[in-house]
């Protein structure tokens, strides 16, 4: 599994680099693990730990961005592994902080003749003013994995900085779905620095669908991150 991740990973990089390699932008490299992979409040890895890795170029200014990523799952389609590639637009409009993005979504080694690949769309508003923070999520697909086909996510997120380290965050939201579960979900939980480049993260999950059903279960999740 660690080879094929390591694989993937860095052929997802390759798609990236080339045309990005003579500009003066900064480039970050992130990665980390979690105990569930949570995605607007359902889990993608049936509640089992999942690992994940990114690679983003950010433009001089700052306001433009792209690149690859990958994570693992266990999705209906028979997948284990999931790739990614995006990019978009982060403007600061009126004292609000934009950020406008479009991902092409694949997963790997899928069953034949399931729906593997997606295009996702985000659009978020945020402002923080002193230690608090709020942020509008307004999430589209024109036709999801499986057998889901298209689906609207809109969430809301309030946070408190205690500290320059210690953050607490709460959001709730709302999933639309042809052909899937209809759902209400809500989380909240804390995020601590615990050094310049590794933040540690607890948060509680919940949903109003089938709590029988593990993707849709109340959990509490813990992940640790890197940046570099």
């Amino acid at each position: 599994m660690i080879r094929t991740l390591t694989l993937a990973f860095v052929a997802a990089t390759a798609l990236a680099s080339p045309a990005l390699a003579q500009d003066a932008g900064d480039w970050t490299v992130s990665f980390g693990a979690a105990t569930d992979n949570r995605s607007k409040d359902a889990s993608k890895s049936q509640g089992d730990p999942y690992a994940w890795g990114a690679v983003e170029w950010e433009s001089a200014s700052g306001a433009f961005y792209v690149g690859p990523g990958f994570e693992t799952i266990k999705s209906s389609t028979g997948s284990d592994l999931e790739l990614e590639l995006g990019g978009g637009w982060r403007p600061e409009v009126m004292g609000f902080d934009l950020d406008l993005n479009a991902t092409y979504k694949y997963q790997v080694d899928a069953d034949q003749g399931a729906d593997n690949d997606a295009w996702e769309f985000t659009a978020d508003v945020k402002r923080s003013i002193g230690p608090a923070s709020a942020r509008l999520r307004l999430q589209h697909s024109p036709d999801g994995t499986g057998s889901t086909e298209a689906w609207t996510w809109v969430s809301v997120r309030g946070g408190w900085d205690f500290t320059d380290k210690l953050t607490a965050t709460a959001e709730i939201g709302r999933r639309e779905q042809d052909n899937s579960v209809d759902y209400t979900g809500w989380n909240a939980g804390f995020s601590y620095a615990l050094t310049r480049n590794m933040e540690a993260e607890v948060r509680y999950y919940d949903t109003d669908a089938d709590a029988n059903n593990p993707q849709y279960a109340d959990a509490v999740v813990a992940g640790i991150s890197f940046a570099f």
